[in-house]
């Protein structure tokens, strides 16, 4: 009689190629899938009792900037507690290879701005053995992970590498040093590397570099995007990741067909997103997709589904930077943001007509209107509690003060601590509905799990998806639901064997309570102080999942971590 190691008994399967549900038993042995239905020849060493229960596959989570946290968290949380079993690491063109010894620590520093990662908690946690992109993958590969990744080149990275900072950010690459990030990704790719990322935000980027310029990538031309296209495409492998504004639609979108057509490979483009009201916004994206497809151009729309709130300092909060005014009094030490804080001129500048309209312009991404921010937290000061509990607006029409000037007067008397909650918004269910059953080409995430930790949680979207379109709304059925969170994301990335429950892929599995599953605490979380460094971050634990399973090994039993760390570095997309 044969041995497994585990039988998932009694389950409804949701396989995740749309096939309808059924009820049947799984077994899985040495990592893999080794039988689903019908009665299995053997035993199991463990038993996990599925009745009443989904079995479907683990989550794949493909933006995330996990990058720093795996090396000192293997389970990539606040995602791995939410069924996602695999992530993909480097996106937007931000990480930390190829770098020279000399720039570790202004990459770190890069990181603390644009993506919000706590310099004491990566100085303490990361562990610099690495230059070359070959020496992080092997790096990479021996750190525990409790899940898999892959990896893109940085293309921010590696554009500083060959550059230098100054020059990357100021002018094209010449031939020579086209040549040699050709060379460089190349060797990258034959080490094992998905493909490459880049954000394009122009100079006025929402998220800035940690001086307030642009970041490598928000400045660099077509021309040395599509130089790298060209590896991909010479290789027939790999794909792109692009964070493309579209201040200038037309000519912005054009860019991204023009850019699948030189690389002839999958592109990841993000985001489309759901307003509450006008249903043109996201229809207008799904059109140009679908318009995109039909001339054969191998692109996917990552979806903005997420339900998650801001809650925020002034100490910390970036995504103002689309303002030059705000991005240049926020940048710089504590001191030096609380000295430009009360100075005149910069106050001014920061409420003037201009700098509102572009904050309210990106309001949905970025917390909300500034007048509608609820004041949540003042440093506990007797004579400032008042506030708690009423808008900036509120508080500026009470007192006929500049909403801002409240903000910034608040700031100022809580030493940066005061804290401003986004006032809770509506979600569209029936548009965010339509982003993923309008086009056979979406997916749902933009987690940005690992980023932004100190007021955003975004790696909870997985569970948020399921008992939000699935449960509560019933608009995505669950067979659509799986396909989208793990069968289509595997396809689009080259994970191989994974993404589908089948005899032979790799077990990566969720088992879960779908009318239990839930989010604590909802909305922002809660704040816990487990980063290293004495730094803290805002999270949202998962509810519901009865297993979590990474290649075959239980990573998480009745939503509590069992300390195994089976995950793998997926060398293009391969175990």
């Amino acid at each position: 009689m044969a041995e497994f190691d585990l039988h998932i008994k009694g389950g409804t399967v949701v396989d995740g190629t749309r096939v309808p549900r059924f009820r049947g038993d799984v077994w899985i042995k040495d990592g893999r899938i080794a039988q689903i239905g019908g009665r299995a020849p053997g035993f199991a060493k463990k038993v996990i009792d599925a009745d009443g229960l989904i079995v479907a596959p683990g989550f794949i989570d493909l933006h995330t900037h996990y990058d720093a946290q795996i090396r000192w968290d293997p389970w990539c949380t606040i995602s791995g507690w939410h069924g996602v079993t695999s992530v993909v690491l480097g996106n937007c063109g931000f990480g930390f290879a190829p770098v020279k010894p000399d720039f570790r620590d202004r990459s770190m520093l890069t990181m603390t701005r644009t993506e919000a990662i706590p310099y004491e908690s990566m100085k303490a946690g990361m562990s610099w053995d690495w230059e070359t992109i070959p020496q992080y993958l092997d790096s990479l590969d021996r750190t525990p992970k409790g899940v898999n990744c892959i990896q893109y080149m940085p293309t921010a990275s590696l554009m500083t590498y060959v550059m230098g900072l100054d020059a990357a950010k100021t002018r094209p690459a010449t031939e020579a040093e086209r040549a040699e990030m050709r060379r460089l990704l190349n060797e990258g790719m034959d080490a094992g590397l998905c493909g490459f990322s880049i954000q394009r935000l122009g100079k006025h980027s929402a998220q800035a570099d940690f001086d307030g310029s642009p970041m490598v990538t928000d400045t660099m031309c077509d021309q040395d995007i599509l130089n790298l296209a060209g590896v991909l495409r010479a290789r027939d492998e790999g794909f792109i990741e692009i964070t493309q504004a579209t201040g200038h639609i037309k000519e912005d979108l054009a860019f991204v067909e023009k850019l699948a057509g030189e690389a002839q490979r999958p592109i990841l483009f993000q985001a489309i997103t759901a307003s509450t009201r006008n249903a043109d916004i996201h229809r207008k994206s799904l059109n140009w997709l679908r318009n995109a497809r039909a001339k054969g151009l191998p692109i996917f729309g990552q979806a903005g589904t997420v339900r998650s709130g801001f809650a925020f300092t002034l100490e910390h909060w970036n995504l103002y930077d689309m303002a030059p005014p705000w991005r240049d009094m926020t940048t710089g030490s504590r001191e030096e943001k609380i000295a430009k804080m009360k100075y005149p001129a910069i106050r001014e500048a920061v409420k003037s007509d201009r700098s509102m309209a572009a904050l309210d312009k990106n309001a949905p991404g970025i917390g909300g209107r500034l007048v509608k921010l609820v004041v949540s937290w003042v440093e506990n000061k007797p004579e400032l509690e008042k506030y708690v509990g009423k808008s900036l607006g509120q508080i500026g029409q009470e007192e006929g003060r500049h909403p801002v000037d409240v903000m910034i007067d608040l700031s100022l008397a809580t030493d940066l601590k005061a804290e401003f909650l986004q006032a809770e918004p509506q979600f569209n269910a029936e548009f965010n509905a339509e982003i993923i059953n309008g086009s056979m080409y979406t997916f749902p995430g933009v987690s940005d799990g690992g980023a932004h930790t100190k007021f955003f949680t975004g790696g909870s979207f997985t569970t948020d998806f399921l008992r939000w379109m699935v449960r509560d709304e019933q608009r995505v059925t669950l067979e659509e639901a799986h396909y989208r969170l793990s069968a289509l994301p595997a396809h689009a990335a080259g994970f191989r064997d994974r993404g589908v429950l089948r005899e032979g892929a790799w077990a990566d599995v969720v088992v879960y309570d779908l009318d239990g599953l839930d989010i604590e605490p909802d909305w922002i979380g809660e704040v816990t102080e487990d980063l290293p460094g004495g730094e803290w971050r805002r999270v949202q634990h998962a509810k519901g999942y009865r297993s979590i399973i990474v290649n075959g090994v239980e990573t998480f039993a009745d939503d509590k971590c069992t300390g195994e760390t089976s995950g793998k570095l997926l060398r293009h997309g391969r175990a």
